[in-house]
């Protein structure tokens, strides 16, 4: 049975999107854990077993800095040609926010790039966009051309945010935008402000929003981080979710199919050296 979905622009999406931190080094953890990620995952055909686990499920959206990284670019390839298949494709590249026509010419060829290479959508990264932001003015000063470039290629716009006051100056100025991505976990780990507030913003914003970092890279467990999401956001939203090997992901997607049926997931009990009965 497929993963619930959700329409992003007229497109329907899994609403849980494959994240690829811990495919790409970024274990927000230390330079030792980004080691190991990128020791394990530097063969070419490294992302074929995860990505098959996803689509086990239905779910085949994944999202990454793809044209702005050509090895993430060549993984995710060999990926879709070893498993048959194309997946639709969230691109977060970073873009050139100079306001010279040096800086136009670069992120046109980057987001040329993202059409290049199979996106369905293309998201300003969160260190771009919120570039652009006038907190006094309440606006994001040039974010249409961008945007107009984005579309121009054939793809569909949206922004990352970090800074949630994106997601509210986005849609006080209707720009042209399909979905956001936003930081949200049970910790406020990398929110800038409360989870109370986040949560009203997410519920409050015209566009399906991503939510992303539910474990809080980490910190909480799959079952916390996962359960907290999935039971406050709306039915329209979408996690982002990170899995480092084809057992985390088995894991992952029962734990929030449990959440959205309000039932206990089933899962394997946790190994230990003196495990007591009482304790799973």
């Amino acid at each position: 049975m497929g993963f619930p979905r959700t329409m992003v622009g007229g497109v329907s999406l899994p609403r849980i999107i494959i994240g690829t931190n811990w495919l790409l080094g970024y274990s927000h953890t230390g330079h030792a854990a980004d080691c190991y990620i990128n020791d394990t995952y530097e063969r070419e055909d490294s992302f074929v077993p995860i990505i098959s686990a996803y689509l086990r499920h239905g779910i085949d959206a994944i999202m990454g800095p793809f044209s702005s990284s050509e090895p993430a670019a060549r993984r995710l390839l060999r990926a879709e040609e070893a498993l048959g298949r194309k997946l639709l494709v969230i691109d977060t590249p970073v873009l050139n926010m100079d306001d010279t026509e040096a800086g136009r010419r670069e992120t046109q060829a980057i987001i040329r790039r993202s059409a290049e290479i199979g996106s369905t959508f293309c998201f300003l990264h969160h260190v771009s966009c919120e570039q652009l932001m006038n907190k006094n003015k309440k606006t994001m000063d040039r974010l249409p051309q961008y945007l107009e470039m984005i579309r121009e290629a054939g793809l569909k716009p949206g922004l990352s945010a970090h800074m949630p006051e994106v997601v509210q100056f986005s849609d006080l100025n209707g720009y042209d935008v399909e979905t956001y991505i936003q930081i949200f976990n049970c910790m406020g780990f990398l929110m800038q402000i409360e989870i109370e507030s986040v949560i009203r913003i997410i519920h409050e914003a015209k566009k399906p929003v991503i939510t992303i970092k539910p474990m809080a890279a980490g910190r909480v467990s799959p079952y916390v981080g996962l359960t907290f999401n999935w039971s406050v956001l709306r039915k329209q939203d979408m996690v982002a979710i990170g899995a480092f090997s084809p057992y985390e992901v088995e894991e992952d997607v029962e734990i929030s199919r449990a959440a959205l049926e309000r039932r206990l997931p089933d899962l394997e009990g946790r190994s230990s050296p003196a495990k007591q009965s009482i304790i799973r």
